[in-house]
């Protein structure tokens, strides 16, 4: 489909007042949750102020101190009922702030003039013809009905609010005063101009204090509930359509007629009598489209044949009070059933499959989890994918390894731990704060020949970090001091010395001569040893002219070199130069 047809489906589909099934799924599965859930509640986040807005519950003709509402016999004043009257609202524009449109409710608008629509009925299961306000009201008595309730059960139980609300609480009120200030008003006329005139930062304190008392309550509450099996039967049967979820197909043919544009590139909207003809041109080709698949094909391939028809497939609708809610969820519903839905000026071509209970199966189980390893190529470079099957091939094997090893007992002692795990041979430091760092494996430990560990994966990733070097192996196992073997990039010393005005090098045995790059490899070593004692740092180090590759066996596939195989490779360099054997005492005669 081309960019302006979509563009023109969606202008369709709004005015149509269209939902689209994603944004559907989502607000099916919030009022499966409101069902199932004991202490659901509207409270979506404290919310920090903005702008002005026209649709505030004009409450300024009460008077400030009035009683406006009584819940379970506490009185509340304008201000309080305001207080969770914008809660509600602005956490129901947050959590359908998909399809707004397609609920017919104009946010600029006050909530007292405005009507639900049939799409925003079908959807929400209320009244149609109803005030939006009066459905904000109604849940602005339910949200204050639960804080109410909560914190005298909270109270009730001596239960003590941790001190993570106080900390919220603080951070909210200083939310509140960074946003005043930066509109240049007071805390008092900000909050007076957002909530009305008989707002006072009294009440909105109070109200924030509450409401996050509460939400601690509540969260520990939940936390704190067990059920049996018995119990959790119990509740699918009192109401399975909370539960279940639906397996179906099915084409959604958009009825909405098409705007035109006048003379002067104005937007000119569909009559009524056009409008009546595009639902009625819907209806006939949702009745072909079932009536092409009672013929034997399949939903999907017959919707690609018409220009409004979108075919979907889902397994895990859940219940709501609707027209496609309540047909999924009929009791007599089976397999294969076929139904034209009209939902508002759309058809739904339905296809039934299934309808079960969702289970939620838990296991207690022991892994562990092999990574590939980090590939030197990104995404898009020829041999990006070579290097990626390469690394996913390299630790397969290494899990499968593990596994033998487990399985066989002879070495699960020695790979495993007491409790359970695996010994990876990783070395690591934990920082004043608990952080655990890994900085090396402890194959790659080197132990001086004066007892000192060293771990050297930390000093080589720094070195490596200067431009003109391309691996560094640090050597010194049994031996005095620390030593290095490092070979350099040619390609980037190049460039490196380019960038300095430096001629550039002809291949790496130059290189591994030239004074400037030389000194920019004591740069980087010297910058290492800060990172190690005198015992641990780098006494001395050979800048070698060769290229470290997979093919000669010096790198792994994810080019990390081989420690084991450099030593023997450079066992001469080793031997004769770094580590200059001793010359044998004169002896006087």
């Amino acid at each position: 489909m081309s960019a302006s047809r979509e563009k023109k489906l969606r202008q369709d589909q709004t005015a149509s007042g269209y939902v689209d099934p994603k944004a559907e799924k989502e607000l099916e599965k919030k009022k499966a949750e409101k069902r199932s859930n004991v202490l659901y509640s509207v409270i979506a986040v404290l919310f920090v102020l903005v702008v002005a807005a026209s649709f505030l519950w004009r409450s300024n003709v009460i008077s400030r101190n009035a009683t406006a509402l009584t819940i379970d016999g506490e009185t509340y004043n304008a201000a309080e009922v305001n207080f969770y009257y914008q809660n509600v609202y602005r956490g129901f524009l947050q959590s359908n702030s998909y399809f707004i449109s397609y609920l017919g409710l104009d946010t600029n608008a006050s909530l007292k003039s405005q009507t639900v629509n049939a799409t925003a009925a079908s959807m929400m299961g209320v009244e149609e013809g109803s005030s939006w306000h009066d459905y904000i009201m109604d849940n602005t008595v339910k949200q204050m009905t639960m804080v109410q309730r909560g914190l005298k059960q909270a109270q009730e139980e001596g239960y003590q609010f941790p001190a993570s609300v106080q900390e919220q609480y603080e951070d909210s009120l200083n939310s509140l005063k960074t946003s005043a200030e930066s509109t240049g008003m007071s805390v008092k006329a900000y909050l007076q101009r957002n909530l009305g005139a008989i707002m006072t930062e009294k009440v909105y304190n109070q109200q924030v204090l509450r409401m996050l008392q509460y939400q601690a309550y509540a969260q520990s509450y939940s936390d704190s509930l067990t059920y049996t099996d018995a119990e959790l039967e119990a509740a699918y049967q009192a109401d399975p359509k909370a539960y279940d979820k639906a397996a179906w197909e099915y084409v959604v043919v958009s009825g909405a007629a098409d705007s035109t544009t006048d003379a002067d590139g104005n937007t000119v909207q569909a009559t009524d009598e056009e409008q009546a003809a595009a639902k009625e041109a819907a209806k006939a080709t949702a009745e072909e489209i079932l009536a092409a698949y009672n013929s034997g094909k399949s939903l999907e391939s017959i919707a690609g044949n018409y220009e409004k028809a979108t075919y979907y497939n889902t397994t895990d609708a859940t219940y709501y009070d609707g027209v496609v809610g309540n047909w999924l969820f009929d009791d007599a519903r089976k397999d294969g059933d076929t139904e034209i839905l009209e939902v508002g000026t759309n058809y739904y071509v339905g296809l039934f499959h299934s309808r079960g209970r969702e289970e939620y199966k838990t296991v207690d189980i022991r892994h562990i989890l092999i990574t590939p390893e980090t590939g030197t190529k990104a995404q898009g470079d020829e041999g990006y994918e070579d290097e990626q099957t390469q690394l996913k091939a390299a630790a397969r094997t290494k899990a499968e390894e593990i596994l033998a090893q487990w399985k066989s007992g002879e070495a699960t002692e020695d790979s495993f731990t007491e409790d359970g795990w695996y010994k990876t041979g990783d070395l690591g430091r934990i920082d004043d704060d608990g952080f655990l760092y890994i900085i090396g494996r402890k194959k790659d430990l080197i132990i001086t020949a004066g007892g000192k560990n060293v771990s050297p994966c930390e000093m080589e990733a720094s070195i490596m970090t200067s431009p003109v070097v391309s691996q560094c192996v640090m050597i010194g196992d049994r031996k005095p001091f620390i030593a290095a073997i490092i070979p350099l990039d040619l390609a980037e010393t190049n460039l490196w010395l380019e960038s300095k005005g430096a001629e550039q090098v002809a291949d790496l045995d130059e290189a591994s001569k030239n004074p400037i790059v030389r000194a920019e490899v004591e740069r980087a070593v010297n910058k290492a040893n800060e990172l190690a004692s005198r015992a641990e740092s780098i006494r001395k180090f050979e800048i070698v002219p060769d290229e470290f590759t997979e093919e000669n066996g010096l790198v792994t596939p994810s080019m990390k070199a081989r420690r084991q195989a450099v030593v023997e490779h450079y066992r001469t360099l080793i031997d004769k130069v770094i580590y200059v054997p001793r010359k044998p005492a004169a002896h006087a005669e």
